[in-house]
């Protein structure tokens, strides 16, 4: 898309206040000198997503999508990707010079990304802490990259059921372990911790002296204690702003057209997450 004509974006979510995908659109924006281009955010949930995508006219190249909205999207979409269907979750919304409105999900390819960084290109097996949505993805993503087994440590029969399910779906041998075991998961050559700030921390103790690869969804608070220690040993660590940047990166590049800035990107975010630390 020229970047002389003005082209609107936004996140929507709720709660949205908390998003950093206006710092990092942003950053791309000013990088590819697409000065014509503007990245909000909104406040919107269930019930007003539909009223939302209505309103949208043709100045509007995509929205990115946060929780509650990832399945909400669905219906209101003329097409979704493979890669989104995989997992019922469409993160990205990308409206069309022709009007139609397609759906994909850049937190797989994402995480995939991020891993490559750090040099992770393929496992012979993998360990993932939790069972939510953010799990699903963590397989969708092994799926692509894990030659063997996936155990995931879950704390209910129900999150258990869920996560064998979405192993059918995705290919993947999905292998159940009780919470209550959790230490054990940090011996495997990957480790992706899915689970809401704190939960890990006592896990920290446990970390071996020559763990594998750790990925830590989480950004805030950064470092987790289980990230600090593990970082500790030299092993390699990918936290949550990674995978922000790296879905992002993705997200900048299907609604523009052009290659996303991924260092500037990054920059900007950490400056970001810095500010709110003071």
């Amino acid at each position: 898309m020229p970047s002389n004509e003005a082209h609107r974006a936004a996140v929507l979510g709720s709660p949205i206040a908390h998003s950093l995908s206006p710092v990092l659109h942003r950053a791309a924006y000013a990088e590819l000198g697409l000065d014509h281009w503007s990245y909000d955010r909104f406040e919107v949930d269930e019930a007003g997503l539909p009223g939302f995508i209505e309103g949208l006219d043709s100045s509007w190249a995509g929205l990115s999508l946060t929780m509650p909205l990832k399945r909400a999207i669905i219906p209101l979409l003329d097409e979704i990707t493979d890669t989104a269907a995989s997992v019922e979750a469409v993160n990205t919304f990308v409206l069309t010079e022709d009007g139609r409105r397609t759906g994909d999900n850049t937190d797989i390819p994402g995480m995939i990304a991020a891993l490559r960084e750090r040099g992770v290109d393929k496992v012979e097996s993998a360990a993932i802490l939790g069972a939510g949505a953010t799990a699903s993805s963590a397989l969708a993503a092994l799926a692509e990259i894990c030659t063997g087994p996936v155990t995931a440590y879950v704390r209910s029969a129900a999150r258990a059921d869920e996560m064998r399910g979405w192993g059918e779906r995705l290919g993947v041998d999905v292998r159940i372990a009780d919470w209550a075991t959790a230490a054990e998961a940090l011996h495997a050559p990957l480790v992706i911790a899915t689970t809401p700030a704190g939960t890990t921390d006592a896990l920290a103790a446990d970390v071996p002296a020559a763990p594998g690869t750790l990925f830590d969804v989480l950004y805030e608070p950064w470092p987790t204690e289980l990230a600090s220690r593990w970082s500790s040993t030299g092993a390699p660590v990918v936290g949550g702003l990674d995978l922000l940047v790296h879905q992002a990166v993705l997200q900048v590049e299907r609604m523009t057209g052009l290659d996303a800035p991924v260092a500037a990107m990054r920059v900007a975010g950490e400056a970001a997450l810095a500010a709110r630390e003071v």
